[in-house]
């Protein structure tokens, strides 16, 4: 049975382990470090068992992509210290905004998640662009309590660090509002591809 899978997940994937191996190698704090690789190689072995029947667009696996190769840097420094100044003081911001960079990434995975609706006929356009919007604000919602309890088990340093709030009493809320903001950029790229495909179609 020929494979159903992209080149470009291998491409993909491949590179994302280079990732992974040097995010491995003397992380700045090891539990921190296994607590956030796990997400990030669970939803890759997501992504690859979803393909096992469903190909995903290039563009669908590039933006899932984003997401996990900035997390997974984040487990190797702990968000709050990964080495960003060049944005930071871009912006002109003396916090690291690399989190909500990563939290924008997340938000990412609303395309695939509509596009696999539309594709698969199990919604219309717009059901499926809704949806996805819903679910990703429901991931983040969820992920703030799990991340909140992660941190009042771990305790100290530890558990300061896998929050990276950084001190703002309203991170969890900010993190949330880029995932959102994130969902809806993917999701107006998708509007927009499909409307130019159906141009071309109808051509």
């Amino acid at each position: 049975m020929p494979s159903n899978k992209s080149p470009v997940l291998y491409w993909l994937t491949a590179l994302y382990s280079i990732v992974f191996i040097f995010s491995a190698i003397e992380p700045s704090s090891r539990a921190v470090w296994i607590a956030e690789i796990i997400p990030a190689v669970g939803v890759l072995a997501v992504i690859w068992w979803v393909s096992r029947s469903y190909r995903f667009s290039n563009t669908a696996y590039v933006l899932m992509f984003v997401w996990l190769v900035l997390h997974t840097i984040g487990s190797k420094y702990t968000f709050a210290e990964v080495p960003f100044d060049w944005f930071n003081q871009l912006i002109g911001s003396e916090r690291n905004q690399f989190d909500r960079v990563a939290h924008y990434s997340i938000g990412l995975y609303a395309y695939p998640i509509a596009e696999y609706l539309i594709r698969k006929d199990l919604a219309n356009a717009g059901i499926a662009i809704f949806f996805a919007l819903f679910a990703i604000m429901s991931l983040a919602a969820g992920y703030e309590i799990i991340e909140w309890w992660y941190a009042a088990l771990a305790g100290g340093d530890e558990g300061i660090a896998f929050l990276g709030s950084q001190g703002d009493v309203w991170d969890a809320q900010k993190d949330m509002m880029m995932d959102t903001l994130g969902a809806l950029t993917s999701l107006v790229l998708l509007v927009i591809q499909q409307r130019v495909f159906s141009s071309i179609q109808d051509k």
